[in-house]
């Protein structure tokens, strides 16, 4: 499985959803079913976003269907950007010490080795 942070912005559809009925983005999100996809972590925020969502998907096409749903069904516009864990990035090092990022043998899916 991998993570993904979702940063939302409210559409001018969205701000009115929110209010008449503040519940909008968590019943939104609660009505999406998407296999193996589950909302870790839901947070309202101050700044240039509304909410940021922590996600846990299969696959990036998993998430790509959650993000356009929640977007229709809430009014919102999502910024979807997969997390990398920074463990993956601490191993294996080279002698120097530095990290050998073609060691690392990061993949995304239908991509090569980054």
């Amino acid at each position: 499985m991998a993570s993904y942070i979702l940063l939302l912005t409210l559409t001018p559809e969205g701000r009115e959803k929110m209010m008449r009925d503040p519940g909008t983005v968590h019943e939104a999100q609660d009505a999406i079913r998407v296999p193996q996809t589950y909302v870790l972590g839901q947070y309202a925020v101050l700044g240039q976003y509304d909410f940021i969502y922590i996600v846990e998907a299969p696959d990036n096409d998993a998430v790509a269907r959650f993000s356009l749903e929640l977007g229709v069904t809430a009014g919102v516009h999502v910024v979807t950007m997969p997390a990398i864990p920074l463990a993956r990035f601490e191993s294996p090092r080279r002698p120097d010490g530095d990290v050998a990022l073609e060691e690392l043998n990061l993949t995304l899916p239908g991509q090569g080795v980054i």
